[in-house]
């Protein structure tokens, strides 16, 4: 928490929040135009904010893109904003909601830290039992490169060809496409037949999981790349996901629904 203070405390980290914020998936060249500070200047503070956990970055081919990272957000919201009236913490409520919101890019970035091994957390995502518990799916796959997947969900049993696991480095790196939009499955998840028609007329999705030891702790980010109507679908429902499965982790109890 004192990392993300002090990262907040300064304006200039705050103006590149902001920036990230109206437009995320930016390169330090992007975030420097128009700014007037040096790049020396820019990139130290990324790396404060990145420190802090309050920015994500994901290279794409040879250029490194910045995402704002919500995980932090919600963590300062779930401590303190219940213990406060609304009115005098309306404005981190709002930034949480905003943080959560993705914009611009077509693609989902969230970044958390887990106090497990990558061996246990390789487990926790591909472990039918344990996605259960946090996520509420069941996956049926052998975790190969190519393999199908079958995922089970409150729709029900959700099979289709397409998909598939697309990267598979135990411990390191999965990826896979997401599940179809099938009437059985927007019925057992209350989606209404305007929102699945939606979501069915954009491209197949697909999620990436990486792995990376950091001393005690394993840094996942995850990555979900996809069409407008997936993108804000899915705002509060990763970090909602994230959530719980650290905490599964961490004290062997998921975090309560609402």
């Amino acid at each position: 928490m004192d990392d993300v203070f002090k990262a907040l405390a300064d304006p200039n980290r705050r103006a590149l929040l902001d920036r990230l914020n109206a437009r995320n998936g930016q390169t330090l060249r992007e975030l420097c135009a128009g700014l007037d500070m040096a790049r020396q200047s820019v990139s130290k503070h990324l790396a404060l904010l990145e420190e802090a956990n309050l920015v994500s970055t994901v290279w794409r081919g040879r250029e490194k893109l910045h995402y704002v990272n919500a995980e932090p957000i919600n963590a300062i919201a779930d401590r303190w904003i219940n213990q406060y009236d609304k009115a005098r913490v309306r404005a981190l409520a709002d930034l949480k909601t905003a943080l959560e919101t993705p914009v611009s890019k077509p693609e989902f970035v969230y970044t958390t830290y887990i106090n497990t091994t990558p061996e246990r957390l390789w487990q926790a995502l591909t472990e039918p039992g344990f996605t259960k518990q946090y996520w509420g799916v069941e996956f049926e796959s052998d975790w190969t490169k190519g393999a199908r997947m079958t995922w089970t969900d409150p729709g029900g049993v959700i099979s289709d060809p397409e998909q598939v696991v697309v990267e598979s480095d135990p411990y390191t790196r999965l990826a896979y496409t997401w599940h179809t939009y099938t009437p059985e499955w927007a019925a057992g998840n209350g989606i209404s037949d305007e929102d699945r028609a939606r979501l069915a007329a954009e491209p197949r999705s697909t999620v990436t999981f990486q792995l990376h030891q950091q001393g005690p702790v394993v840094k996942l980010t995850v990555v979900h790349e996809g069409g407008p109507a997936l993108m804000e679908a899915i705002g509060e429902g990763w970090p909602a996901i994230m959530s719980s499965l650290k905490s599964l982790l961490e004290t062997g109890a998921v975090l309560p629904t609402a």
